[in-house]
């Protein structure tokens, strides 16, 4: 009962500051719940290619016996690359190096899926927030207009709307910032293991 009646005064309390943002709250809304779905998405992704990496030695032996990792292997980076490769190779050395070059290729391209379009819409929140600063306060400037200073009460309508969605917009972009930045690096370093062991593995064939 009391977490009802908590879920209840709490979207009450969301749909009021909603409402008082104004109608850009709802596309900076919009915008934080496609981003924060495409970071978790990512953070799964990377995250599940740094589990325990299969050893170049190991990934080595795999090759030559020809030998698909096990289940658990096949979701770490290295693992990932000789399973793609053993099920593309053809036997011909030199074809098979051009095969291990392009599936490195992709699985490095595939790291950084989306990754720009979370960056494009945390660097679309901020701006968002400043129109809803300029509709905020042509708001307050017309009521000024009509009434003067004397409705302090539509002046604050227009003053809030200002400034809630100048908030809105740095709160949803400097943690998606944040996020893209951490997940550029975790690309990168992987990115890094994933050409080490292609390279390795280039010359064991």
């Amino acid at each position: 009962m009391h977490m009802c009646e908590w879920l209840k005064a709490s979207w009450y309390q969301l749909d009021g500051y909603m409402q008082t943002g104004g109608m850009v709250m709802w596309p900076l809304a919009g915008v934080s719940l496609v981003m924060w779905l495409l970071i978790v998405e990512r953070v799964f992704i990377i995250g599940r290619l740094y589990r325990r990496p299969m050893g170049f030695k190991e990934a080595r032996e795999h090759l030559a016996c020809g030998l698909l990792p096990t289940e658990k292997d096949q979701g770490a980076a290295v693992g990932q690359l000789v399973t793609r490769f053993l099920a593309a190779r053809s036997g011909d050395s030199r074809v098979d190096c051009y095969i291990l070059d392009e599936t490195v290729l992709t699985l490095n391209r595939s790291l950084t899926d989306r990754l720009a379009v979370i960056g494009v819409l945390a660097a679309v929140a901020p701006l968002l927030g400043l129109l809803g600063t300029v509709t905020g306060m042509i708001t307050t400037f017309d009521v000024l207009a009509i009434f003067g200073t004397g409705n302090a009460k539509a002046m604050a309508g227009g003053i809030s709307e200002a400034l809630i969605t100048t908030q809105t917009g740095l709160l949803v972009a400097i943690p998606g910032l944040y996020m893209k930045g951490f997940l550029d690096r975790r690309a990168r370093n992987l990115a890094k293991r994933i050409s080490a062991a292609g390279l390795y593995l280039r010359r064991q064939l």
